[in-house]
């Protein structure tokens, strides 16, 4: 039997994994099919469900998806990674809260298609408008958009200072640095307009049902040309990146009190 470190790493592994699909399929369908990337994030589990063995993958990525939040949300709460409390560091976190609400919503999705075959439209809409009807949920959601922001910036800076080969095994692929690079630009990108529209929603009083996910960021910059085209090719690059990382990338280890990482050297 494996131990809680093992189990926890194969998970993470897992979370990665479903991620690289999430965006390969993504990236695949606004390059390809004009139609169905106007359905936004519903157009992407109608095309895994579409797959050999779709439904099964569907069930792996509510796994996978779920697991990957609780691991933005380890790095946030417990900071699994080591990121520090100063500025800095509580930016990172803040950016990796938003990252696994995002990722939550997305198993949630990926939940709803695998047991009724379809998302029943809008659970992202659905939640954020019962957080507008509580008091202070604009300011909730308009800070939740800040956080959408935090992140955009830190995938750029990533993508730059290439900061996150420093958490992948050197056995990794040579072409891993520019797939990340490349990936991370077009990552900050959506997460932009995620942001905005979380903002618009908190603070400018724009509504819930204007908030996006995944696939709605990436449709909703789908009348922008060779940007479209650009970020479509970044997300496709990003999936792949992705599955170097479900293999290749250095898993925090916990200790016995479940808070203070050790990195496998």
């Amino acid at each position: 039997m494996g131990s809680k470190s093992s189990k926890f790493s194969t998970l993470v592994r897992v979370g990665y994994f479903s991620r690289a699909i999430l965006y390969c399929v993504l990236g695949l369908i606004a390059l390809t099919s004009a139609g169905r990337i106007s359905q936004g994030t519903n157009g992407i589990f109608d095309a895994i469900e579409e797959f050999p063995l779709g439904h099964a993958i569907l069930w792996l990525m509510v796994v996978g998806l779920l697991a990957y939040a609780l691991f933005r949300f380890a790095s946030t709460f417990f900071d699994i990674e080591n990121q520090g409390s100063d500025t800095t560091g509580w930016a990172h976190r803040v950016g990796h809260a938003g990252s696994a609400i995002g990722h939550l919503a997305l198993a949630f999705s990926a939940y709803q298609f695998a047991t009724t075959g379809s998302d029943n439209g809008g659970g992202a809409q659905d939640a954020a408008s019962g957080i507008l009807s509580m008091q202070f949920g604009g300011a909730a959601l308009g800070l939740l958009g800040i956080a959408f922001f935090a992140t955009a910036f830190f995938q750029a800076k990533k993508a730059v200072t290439g900061s996150f080969m420093n958490r992948i095994s050197p056995a990794a692929p040579s072409q891993t640095r520019l797939l990340g690079g490349i990936g991370y630009i077009a990552r900050a990108v959506v997460f932009l307009v995620i942001g905005w529209s979380l903002f618009k929603a908190g603070f400018m009083s724009a509504g819930a049902g204007q908030i996006k996910t995944l696939g709605d960021a990436v449709a909703a910059l789908a009348g922008e040309g060779i940007a479209f085209t650009l970020v479509a090719i970044g997300v496709l690059a990003f999936g792949i990146f992705s599955l170097v990382l479900a293999r290749y990338r250095t898993i925090p280890e916990m200790n016995l009190n479940g808070r203070v990482p050790k990195f496998r050297s």
